[in-house]
């Protein structure tokens, strides 16, 4: 699943084999080891399903056969059942007549127990369940989409999402990872109107009365969450990659617009069958795109019909920018690796969920990067390692390997520390162990577990028997206890031409600087500039000595998963010499010492003097990451107007000469990194209030008047966004109207969140009264609140808790217990903190506000932040005047 990534600055603003696995589920039924919420002793190995949805009535008719087995005498059959009503209901035993069971739902368990008067002896049986169920308008379960067609026409569309547990919203099953089973699906569908599933269709019968009946083959053995169905007016496009046809759905008439993810799939499944040693196992794979939106997630890898909302998918040359060109491409890439990490071998329970996120995101930089040469994917892990961190540094994180025992946990655990942490300890152990050990051991892991169920040591002992020795130890430390490693260099000496470094190991924290640190196996790797990096494992206290003498880097290559603490001189020496160090090691210093100057550990000076020392012949992808801290800094002076004016006469003074020198509009021949770079600053400058890109931005909005066209191109969005921000009551209104107008809804449900960004506070509440409203669109009216939220938190978080059953009628029931963090969470003002608080204490279980919690954290600590700082902060933007 991909879901919506938190900025790095958020504190300053043919198949194989069954494989025989402990973990798995066997005859005897679920190993003991594997947590649960069913009543052991029951386990399905096939489901036969049928279906007959009613788009018009959000209501859709079912019934299934499951073959199970029952291992040990058991009172009942307890299943999953979420908003499911039941008919009859039957058990077949191998041997012997059928018996009529009574079924009785607990909502709040989210399951049911069929009673059949006796108690199960073990042994097969077949038992049919005839149910119904609703069609939510939010992505849970089996859901509607409805849209505008090209034709200007209303149409709806049905898909499913079931990761982490909503299959039990379209079937009654044992819901869990663990109890994998094979799936026949057959749906009732309008004739003329395309169904999707995981495999191919088998058989489609005309029944007559505009109706037609799809069968789909058999899936591969696999967990429930994997299952889908989709169904609407579609078009597919299709390609052949190895033995695999790979394909592309959409609403009719735009499959060209997923040409770039048609062709990255073409080009990535090849790629991934050799990596891992195991040829895709299903005869097709689809990427299927939805209109809309989800608060929560953008894809999710169905296991041969991977599902990602169109604004993740499509590309529109009228608007699509270059950055988020790159993401679709990595998305798509995601959710590929998926196929093999997490459909083929599968957590056994949800506390291993980042062996499957933190894989995948790993694996779609990975592939990317090997593809797309010229993107330079691998500067991006800077920004994920920060993005975890951002949450690792408060008491309020949590190991990548997390207890779960909840539904909301479940649905709380896809964060950064899942996905992000995972991927950059993943960077970390392959640069330990080598890029041909690693894939050999992954290879064999992907061998062992095919269609089983794994925990995390399954991988670590895979890596370790492929010849990685030591890397266990290593990878314990980083996975079962949470934070993050300070490396400290205490002395650095200078000896017949080689530099000797005395290091310690602490531990960055950014609300618990005196809490005892915990202790890890810190893989270092260290050069001097110029010099030959050399490695040690850092436990404590040690020494390194280094070819050369001059300026060092103690994480060289940014693949370690800590923070390095230099002495004063080294970091001024490195800001000496920025421009001789390889990208990816500039782009990661600046990271190390912005964060290291909010903490505490050194003066915020260091770090905007090495930020200074950014030339303007710097590397684009360099450059790119300036604007960030400039707009992190304004925002940290929030309050102070006289001081925000002086960063943005400084960000103005640095960032203009790049930009002229880059121009607005692209130019042919330009290189691979100048689109992000131009998107970067034109988005920054707007946002701190730069005189000419705001001229600029209106000068363009005023063109519409004449020429429609005139704002088409990749920018149009973030100029548009910039006339949002600074809209009067024309122009937003205006706005409104364009949204209004829009073609297709894809631009509609952009422009409509746009106007959620307004600075003055009488137009974010008309958007906030918008979204409550038809007019949007269901998955669009969130989606304003959130962009009120980011200018006036409190705003929006008064709002929701006015209208609170309103708003979450508008969002995924997964996403519930985390939106009022989502929306309050970057705010600095205590009132926020006691009031989510106060939320949390009202309507959520201690289980359910960890979400709440983190946010509350990132509060007080950046309230803490900017009190401490801002004195600095003004003293070294007023001697840059």
């Amino acid at each position: 699943m991909t879901f919506s990534k938190m900025l790095p600055l958020l504190l300053a603003a043919a198949p194989l084999a069954l494989a025989a696995t402990a973990h798995a589920q066997g005859q005897a039924g679920l190993a003991a080891a594997v947590t649960t919420q069913l009543p052991r002793g029951a386990a399905p190995s096939h489901y036969a399903i049928t279906v007959t949805p009613d788009a018009s009535a959000l209501t859709f008719t079912g019934k299934v056969a499951i073959d199970i087995t029952v291992s040990q005498a058991m009172p009942a059959l307890v299943l999953n059942a979420a908003d499911l009503h039941f008919g009859a209901v039957t058990l077949t035993p191998a041997r012997g007549k059928a018996v009529k069971g009574a079924a009785s739902v607990n909502a709040a368990a989210q399951t049911v127990t069929l009673d059949f008067g006796k108690p199960l002896a073990p042994g097969s049986y077949r038992l049919d369940i005839a149910y119904d169920g609703v069609i939510a308008t939010q992505a849970n379960g089996l859901f509607a989409l409805d849209y505008t067609d090209n034709a200007g026409q209303a149409k709806r569309a049905l898909f499913t999402q079931f990761e982490a547990p909503d299959a039990r919203r379209f079937v009654p099953s044992w819901d869990e990872p663990s109890y994998k089973a094979t799936f026949d699906l057959t749906a009732v569908v309008p004739a003329g109107e395309m169904a999707v599933g995981n495999m191919p269709v088998k058989d489609s019968r005309d029944l007559g009365n505009g109706k037609t009946q799809v069968t789909f083959g058999t899936t591969p053995k696999m967990s429930s969450y994997l299952l889908f169905f989709g169904l609407g007016e579609l078009d597919r496009a299709t390609k052949m990659a190895a033995a695999t046809e790979v394909g592309v759905v959409t609403g009719k008439g735009n499959t060209g617009k997923a040409a770039l993810a048609l062709d990255a799939s073409a080009a990535i499944l090849p790629w991934f069958n050799d990596y891992f040693g195991v040829p895709f196992p299903l005869p097709k794979l689809d990427n299927v795109a939805g209109p809309g939106q989800s608060q929560f997630f953008s894809a999710m890898e169905n296991w041969g019909a991977i599902f990602t909302f169109e604004r993740a998918l499509l590309v529109d040359p009228r608007f699509t920018t270059e950055a988020q060109k790159r993401r679709i491409y990595e998305t798509v890439a995601h959710e590929m690796a998926h196929q093999w990490f997490g459909d083929l071998v599968t957590m056994a329970w949800w506390d291993d969920l980042w062996l499957n996120e933190g894989f995948a995101s790993w694996m779609a930089t990975k592939v990317t990067d090997k593809l797309q040469p010229q993107w330079e994917m691998l500067l991006n892990r800077v920004g994920g390692r920060e993005s975890a961190m951002g949450l690792d540094a408060l008491a309020t994180t949590h190991p990548v390997v997390q207890k779960i025992a909840t539904v909301d946990q479940v649905n709380q655990a896809f964060d950064a520390i899942t996905y992000e942490k995972g991927e950059a300890v993943i960077t970390m152990l392959e640069g330990y162990a080598g890029e041909d050990v690693w894939r050999s051991g992954i290879r064999a892991y992907m061998k062992q577990h095919a269609y089983g169920n794994t925990v995390t040591d399954d991988l670590w002992k895979a890596v370790e028997g492929a010849g990685a020795k030591g890397l266990v130890s290593i990878a314990h430390d980083f996975t079962s206890q949470p934070g993050i490693p300070l490396v400290t260099v205490e002395s650095a000496q200078c000896k017949g031409g080689n530099t000797i470094l005395s290091l310690v190991q602490g531990e960055f924290s950014r609300d618990r600087k005196d809490k005892t640190p915990l202790r890890w196996n810190v893989p270092v790797m260290a050069q001097t500039l110029g010099g030959s990096a050399q490695r040690m494992i850092l436990s404590g206290k040690g020494q390194i000595t280094l070819p050369g003498c001059g300026a060092y880097v103690v994480n060289a290559g940014q693949s370690g998963y800590y923070r390095s603490l230099y002495p004063a001189a080294n970091v001024r020496a490195l800001a000496k010499d920025f421009t001789t160090l390889p990208a990816i090691d500039q782009i990661g210093l600046l990271a190390d010492n912005w964060q290291l100057g909010l903490g505490g550990y050194q003066p915020m000076g260091l770090a905007l003097d090495l930020l200074d020392a950014v030339p303007g012949s710097a590397s684009p992808a360099v450059l790119a990451q300036v604007p960030d801290y400039l707009e992190g800094a304004h925002q940290m002076l929030e309050g102070d107007a006289a001081a925000q004016g002086r960063v943005a006469a400084y960000a103005s003074a640095k960032l203009m000469p790049v930009l002229a020198a880059i121009g607005y509009d692209a130019k042919p021949g330009e290189g691979a990194q100048v689109p992000v770079l131009r998107s970067s600053l034109v988005s920054t400058l707007g946002a701190v209030g730069d005189k000419a890109v705001v001229a600029e931005a209106n000068r363009r909005f005023a063109a519409l008047g004449s020429d429609p066209a005139a704002l088409d191109g990749p920018l149009r969005n973030v100029w548009l966004g910039i006339v949002a921000r600074n809209a009067d009551q024309a122009k937003w209104d205006r706005l409104r109207a364009m949204a209004n107008g829009a073609k297709t809804d894809l631009d509609k449900s952009q422009l409509f969140a746009l106007l959620g960004g307004a600075k003055d506070e009488k137009l974010a509440g008309q958007a906030l009264d918008l979204a409550l409203t038809d007019e949007p669109g269901k998955t669009t009216s969130a989606a304003i609140i959130a962009q009120v939220g980011y200018e006036h938190p409190m705003l929006a978080v008064d709002y929701v808790l006015a209208h609170r059953q309103q708003y979450e009628a508008l969002i995924d029931v997964s996403a519930r217990s985390q939106a009022l963090a989502r929306l309050g969470g970057g705010s600095a003002d205590p009132a926020m903190a006691r009031k989510l608080d106060a939320y949390a204490t009202q309507y959520l279980t201690p289980e359910s506000r960890k979400v709440v919690d983190r946010a509350i954290a990132g509060i007080q600590t950046r309230i803490e932040t900017r009190a401490r700082l801002k004195p600095a902060l003004q003293s070294w933007f007023a001697a840059k005047k």
